[in-house]
């Protein structure tokens, strides 16, 4: 099995087609779909089901990707650290970060970073943390910001630990309480973010686990938008209480949340067992002396 002919089927289905998938492979349609076609007949069975203008994973499909997927990445761990053999002198830094939190732990850890040394070049994604997860399984980038626990594929060092607070409209009746818990807000509407971030599934499970299914009236990745949301008196939404001090609003109040599961625990996070370059250990080392003891 060629990793060429591996890498032109996981991008076929990583990318919905096979014509994203040329551009990504900087191929011809024409070379990808030999190349699906010929890594196939190597394993004897279909891996795409061919319907219409749609290709959907075949049960083998399924397999051939979620391992391809992890060879591939393998592969790449393999091509770095021979680089590194080799005295590789300049690098790349892939860092994953989530909306949420973002500015205010890891701005100043990059700048220091980017202090320490400049010939490194940083490149930043910003996602949800279900692609984040996805883009770290794959090997696209080194480290992910991500709330713990986690899969146990990773690894993860601690940044920051904080409770959460829940946005309610100054005009609700629990404004003057020093604390409320989920169960106190159960009558209110929930104002979330959207299903990709982990914000969404810690306050879902946290309602499962207090016996009640909230109203969601609204959804969305934007936190000033939320917040908006909440002085219009729509409802109620949480956020890590560092963040939602920084975006105190006359209409809106923030309430401690006493709600057991629900701290907000940000980590950085790598694959575990994963090589790290020296770009990348260096970046995990920053954090480790900024956040000892975290």
């Amino acid at each position: 099995m060629e990793f060429r002919t591996l890498r032109a089927f996981v991008e076929v289905v990583r990318q919905g087609g096979f014509s994203q998938a040329a551009k990504t492979v900087f191929a011809t349609q024409s070379t990808v779909s030999k190349a699906v076609k010929q890594l196939e007949e190597e394993i004897g069975v279909p891996l795409l089901d061919r319907i219409g203008h749609r290709s959907v994973l075949t049960v083998a499909g399924e397999v051939v990707y979620r391992r391809g997927v992890r060879l591939l990445a393998d592969r790449d761990d393999l091509l770095a650290e021979l680089d590194e053999i080799r005295g590789l002198k300049r690098g790349a830094l892939r860092l994953g970060l989530p909306p949420v939190g973002s500015s205010t732990l890891f701005a100043p850890l990059f700048a220091l970073y980017r202090q320490r040394y400049p010939g490194i070049d940083v490149r930043l994604v910003e996602h949800g943390s279900a692609q984040l997860a996805e883009s770290l399984r794959a090997g696209e980038i080194d480290f992910a910001g991500a709330l713990i626990p986690t899969s146990e594929e990773f690894d993860w060092q601690v940044v920051r630990r904080e409770p959460l607070v829940a946005l309610v409209p100054a005009s609700h009746p629990l404004v003057g309480r020093r604390s409320v818990t989920l169960v106190d807000l159960r009558e209110t509407p929930f104002i979330l973010f959207e299903s990709g971030f982990a914000l969404h599934r810690v306050v879902l499970d946290a309602c499962q686990r207090a016996g009640f299914e909230p109203n969601i009236v609204a959804q969305s990745s934007q936190i000033d938008f939320m917040i908006e949301l909440v002085g219009a008196g729509l409802g109620a939404a949480f956020l890590p209480r560092m963040i939602a001090a920084q975006r105190r609003q006359s209409a809106v109040r923030h309430l401690l949340l006493d709600e057991p599961g629900t701290e907000w625990h940000m980590a950085m996070t790598w694959r575990r067992g994963a090589f790290l370059s020296a770009a990348a250990q260096a970046w995990l080392d920053l954090v480790r002396e900024i956040h000892n003891g975290d």
